[in-house]
């Protein structure tokens, strides 16, 4: 029997392995990460720029665009997840997370960078072959080129509701803020449209890098040598890298005696260091010092007038990161691990107390966007005894007549004002002084006695801070 002949195979196209582009790789493990293991962006990017430099020979500007990848997702996410919803099939919550990672990362290329469209939407097909499989990189392509159809602002104008028919949804869309925050940064902040509009978009903004000079170990002078660096603009010991310098290049920062804090941060170490006292000024707390920002800036101060810092941390391993930051200190200090609600301390022996609470952290969303999608209302009431907490132990460990300052990074007034307010009723002998004149030189500060610091007036965190006497 002779053998039949074989059928020609139809033609098609080749397979192709896919092209693997180690820049957008690394910003998605970095979204992953942050998803996942509830990671912060500014903690995993970091070391894996560094293991890309050594295996994949990173440049500055491979890095600087790993890093706006990330970032720019991150902090337009909410709006890009608007627009996706409009461009898929199902439910965004059906779709799988890392498959919505690579989306958001080719909607952010399409809506937010100058990347030429066609190169964005090829480059995330390529990373879907390589992270998701052929399959999925058959999705992908279909919804960013939906995505592909029209820009940002006429994305904007299906997605978002008119600002008349609903004010907080129409600004949460448009600036990539959940609603609840939009709503309290605006209770916050007051004032009209325009004001609520430069908070968000200040948030969306990529922050400088702000060092400090700790004073008696590093001066201005040297930082400012560094390429790219300007004074800062309200702090005597603040300088800026404009162009996102790295500070582990900074010969100071590497010896400890400078650090990377933000300017905020700077102005409340410094107005509880100089605000007026009745008496000694021989002993500091820093009753939450971790991870040691402030601490270090106030030992240093502290140095200059012979006076002794205690930084007291609770977590024993953020105790560690504040002992770092001190090491080398030219003054007497201590750091110990202990409890500010249960001092390890008698009370009143203290002159001058800062406490920095714990809280949501909604006053540093430049520097970890991924916080306003992961904080909810309800984290308020779980801050609140805490901080309440904290706030009358800092009052009974600073003697009559010294000076207690009390500081969060956030703006909501459930975590500013409302604390301070009910912790005074509570604690007799102790009232708020004007905070105002101890930040000299620093515009709108409000009408007082606290003070409180703004992303789009102050180029800072939104840091806050109430300053109390101890009168009785």
């Amino acid at each position: 029997m002779s053998e039949q002949p074989r059928r020609p195979r139809k033609p098609g196209k080749p397979y192709r392995r896919p092209q693997k582009d180690p820049v957008r790789i690394l910003a998605f493990e970095a979204l992953r990460a942050v998803d996942e293991r509830d990671a912060y962006a500014n903690l995993v990017l970091p070391p894996l720029l560094r293991k890309a430099r050594e295996a994949d020979g990173f440049d500055a500007r491979d890095a600087a665009l790993a890093t706006e990848l990330v970032y720019g997702t991150l902090r337009r996410q909410g709006t890009y997840d608007a627009v996706i919803a409009e461009c898929v099939d199902r439910p965004l919550r059906e779709v799988d997370p890392p498959v919505l990672d690579v989306l958001s990362l080719g909607a952010h290329q399409l809506l937010g960078t100058r990347i030429p469209s066609h190169a964005a939407v090829s480059a995330s097909v390529e990373l879907a072959r390589v992270v998701l499989g052929d399959g999925r990189a058959k999705f992908v392509n279909a919804v960013l080129r939906k995505v592909a159809r029209d820009d940002l602002d006429g994305w904007i104008e299906k997605v978002a509701p008119p600002y008349d028919d609903d004010p907080e949804e129409h600004l949460a869309v448009v600036h990539s803020h959940p609603r609840w925050v939009v709503s309290a940064l605006w209770d916050s902040l007051g004032g009209p449209r325009a004001g609520i509009e430069e908070l968000l978009a200040a948030d969306n903004e990529r922050p400088e890098v702000t060092l400090v000079a700790r004073p008696g170990r590093a001066t201005t002078e040297e930082l400012l040598g560094e390429d790219a660096a300007v004074a800062g603009r309200w702090s005597p010991y603040a300088v800026r890298l404009t162009e996102g310098g790295e500070p582990g290049a900074v010969e100071a920062v590497r010896d400890g005696r400078a650090g990377v804090q933000d300017e905020g941060s700077q102005l409340v170490a410094l107005a509880v260091a100089n605000a007026p006292l009745e008496g000694p000024d021989r002993r500091w707390l820093d009753g939450c010092a971790g991870p040691g920002g402030k601490a270090a800036l106030l030992a240093a101060l502290a140095a200059e007038r012979g006076a002794f810092l205690l930084a007291s941390e609770k977590q024993p391993h953020r105790a560690g990161l504040v002992a770092k930051a001190l090491a080398g200190n030219p003054g007497p200090y201590q750091v110990i691990a202990a409890d500010g609600t249960l001092p390890a301390w008698q009370p009143g022996s203290f002159d001058r107390v800062l406490v920095d609470v714990p809280c949501t952290g909604l006053g540093a969303l430049r520097r970890r966007p991924e916080a306003r999608w992961r904080r909810r209302p309800a984290d308020l009431d779980g801050f609140a005894p805490l901080q309440r907490g904290l706030l009358r132990g800092a009052l009974e460990a600073v003697r009559v007549g010294g000076i207690v300052g009390y500081a969060t990074c956030s703006p909501h007034l459930a975590e500013t004002r409302a604390v301070v307010a009910d912790v005074l009723k509570q604690v007799p002998g102790a009232e708020l002084i004007d905070a105002r004149p101890l930040l000299p030189g620093v515009p709108e500060l409000g009408e007082g006695p606290d003070v409180q610091l703004w992303p789009h007036l102050h180029g800072t965190d939104a840091m806050y801070l109430a300053v109390v006497r101890r009168t009785a």
